[in-house]
């Protein structure tokens, strides 16, 4: 499978380019070109100007922001088949946050110029990215209230549930990148998996968590 066939499977896939019939997939693909990543290279950082779309071809991106004490807050994980890069892409305004290769990746490019003359050509896509952007907005705000109001085992099975969704039972993810995730110390990460793991929910190996029971996970996040 060409290069071009591959980043039109990943739009068809994407709820922003899902109505997109083969042609033009195959137009706005023939437009991307490809960027290697060696793993904690930095694609980006806040404040660059946003000029691309990306797309993961293979390996995984970790969208983070600083705080002002230094630390660093997860935002979000991009695998493969995931898109970022929507907001600055269209209003060519500055990244709102940094992208660092969680691993050796490589990623589809579809530079601002290009997207835009084909978003001209194409307005029901731009309809689309409207609806794609409120959905960001109600995932933001969820996870603010989510930090303010739910315990950390809730925040935690509700992270590891999300994550499993896109990598299956078993989440390549350190403690301290979860803890960062969750907005919590490793420490009381660590006693919390370590709870779960005692009562047969998960197992815990060096950089990696499998997750043997994802139906009491899933009623820990519900938190019901």
């Amino acid at each position: 499978m060409s290069k071009q066939v591959e980043f039109a499977v990943i739009l068809k896939m994407n709820p922003m380019f899902a109505d997109l019939g083969a042609d033009e997939l195959q137009r706005l693909s023939g437009l991307c070109h490809t960027q290697q990543l060696a793993n904690g290279e930095v694609l980006f950082q806040k404040g660059d100007a946003g000029d691309a779309l990306f797309g993961v071809r293979r390996g995984q991106v970790r969208i983070e922001t600083g705080a002002s004490d230094g630390s660093r807050l997860t935002l979000n994980f991009m695998g493969p088949g995931d898109l970022f890069g929507e907001v600055a892409v269209l209003d060519g305004q500055d990244r709102t946050a940094d992208a660092t290769a969680g691993e050796a990746s490589e990623l589809f490019v579809l530079r601002r110029q290009d997207f835009l003359t084909f978003l001209e050509q194409e307005p029901k896509v731009a309809v689309r990215l409207i609806e794609l952007l409120c959905q960001r907005i109600r995932w933001q705000s969820e996870r603010m209230e989510e930090s303010v109001l739910q315990p950390l085992p809730v925040r935690l099975a509700r992270r590891l549930c999300a994550l499993a969704e896109d990598y299956g039972s078993e989440v390549h993810i350190s403690q301290e990148q979860l803890g960062v995730f969750v907005g919590a110390a490793r420490e009381s990460v660590n006693r919390q998996l370590q709870t779960w793991r005692k009562d047969g929910i998960l197992d815990l190996q060096r950089g990696r968590i499998l997750l043997h029971n994802i139906t009491k996970l899933t009623t820990v996040a519900r938190n019901d």
